[in-house]
């Protein structure tokens, strides 16, 4: 069972990356959406002060009550809990108004001179043959245009823009947010400090962007594997210097595509919910090359590969408390990549249980760790009208 909770920070958040600092002048730059990682830690932490155990202790190895030892697991191997959802969200008197999603790959918003927007859904097509590519599909998401054009950046999709985009409708203008109406950014200002001496270091400044997310917006995240044990309200440390947030327990049914359209054309869009962490790359796990192109097959269905349409690859990290050291450094297939696929065979509810269970139920890469934080986690859309 899934239940959701949303997190509403009560402060400006921290949110760092991967990037070091650089010179004097370089601001240490914050990532958003963040991690979901961020997210599923502060859960997990919350179910152990809920249960009276000290984190700790939990990671020297403590041992757990019955069903809290089934829902967290070790440090090592993690129980049934899982982060199934991460969205950004709008809450107001306690009811969920709003979730937003980061424009998927396969958009592009283009604006004329006078500010105003129009929407253009990339569409696989075979270049002619004197066009030769290094891309590995035959097919690639075009977009076409008689004059030159800039995409726009730093747009979310609303609620209805998403299932729109679900049902393989056309985007309007009204479906879109600029993230500047979600959060602004914060730069504040720290100095090192000496950990020995506990004083400051001279010449030591530096600059690091904070996130202030707008009143009523937080995360909604869905929690797996954690029946009955996770409290339906308290407070939470989220981030960098652990800044305070509440959680709320809510009622949400997320969204679906029209299922009956992807059974009757056999063609659908999977697009990464949270980063997909995958050992061949940008192929999602079960996709092998095969004479007519990419096959993704695994034991209840096979679908063929047309294109994709992947984004700058992200690097994932993080801090593991219980090893008190950095995680692995990996390449991340980024939020929103989109794939088309047609060909479907096989029972529907096949890719219904996918969307429920996430990519990390193919394959256990890189480890149950980094399934139990949220990552690979999709959507999957109907392919466009």
């Amino acid at each position: 069972m899934t239940e959701f909770h949303f997190l509403q920070p009560l402060d400006v958040l921290y949110l760092r990356g991967n990037r070091l600092f650089a010179d004097a002048s370089t601001p240490g730059d914050a990532i958003m959406p963040p991690w979901p990682s961020m997210a599923a830690g502060a859960l997990r932490s919350e179910l152990l002060v809920t249960q009276g155990v000290d984190s700790g202790q939990f990671a020297n190895g403590v041992k757990l009550p019955n069903q809290l030892a089934q829902c967290l697991g070790t440090p090592a191997n993690p129980g049934t809990f899982r982060l199934s959802h991460f969205l950004l969200a709008k809450l107001e008197a306690g009811k969920l108004k709003e979730f937003y999603w980061p424009l998927p790959a396969d958009e592009t918003v283009i604006a004329d001179k006078n500010g105003n927007k129009a929407i253009y859904a990339l569409k696989p097509q075979a270049l002619h043959a004197s066009i030769q590519t290094s891309a590995p599909c035959r097919q690639l998401p075009l977009f076409q245009t008689d004059k030159q054009a800039k995409a726009e950046g730093g747009l979310w999709l609303n609620t209805a823009g998403f299932q729109s985009w679900l049902n393989g409708e056309k985007l309007m203008p009204e479906h879109l947010v600029e993230s500047k109406t979600l959060w602004k950014t914060d730069a504040r200002l720290g100095i090192a400090l000496d950990t020995a001496g506990r004083t400051t270091i001279e010449s030591q400044l530096y600059t690091v962007d904070a996130i202030a997310l707008d009143k009523h917006i937080g995360f909604l995240t869905g929690i797996s594997g954690a029946d009955g044990l996770m409290p339906d309200t308290g407070l939470l440390r989220l981030g960098g210097d652990g800044r305070g947030a509440e959680h709320l327990k809510i009622d949400w049914t997320p969204p679906q595509p029209d299922w009956d359209v992807i059974t009757k054309t056999k063609r659908f869009r999977v697009a990464l919910a949270t980063p997909g962490l995958f050992e061949q790359g940008w192929l999602l796990p079960g996709i092998s090359g095969h004479l007519d192109g990419f096959i993704w097959k695994t034991s209840e269905f096979s679908a063929h590969l047309v294109t994709a349409s992947v984004s700058r690859a992200d690097t994932i990290s993080g801090w593991d408390l219980a090893e008190n050291g950095p995680k692995p450094a990996l390449k991340a297939v980024s939020t929103g990549s989109v794939y088309w696929f047609d060909r479907f065979e096989g029972n529907i509810q096949a890719l219904r249980k996918l969307v429920e269970q996430g990519l990390s139920s193919l394959s256990v890469y890189p480890d149950n760790k980094r399934h139990a934080e949220g990552f690979n986690t999709i959507f999957i859309a109907a392919w466009p009208h």
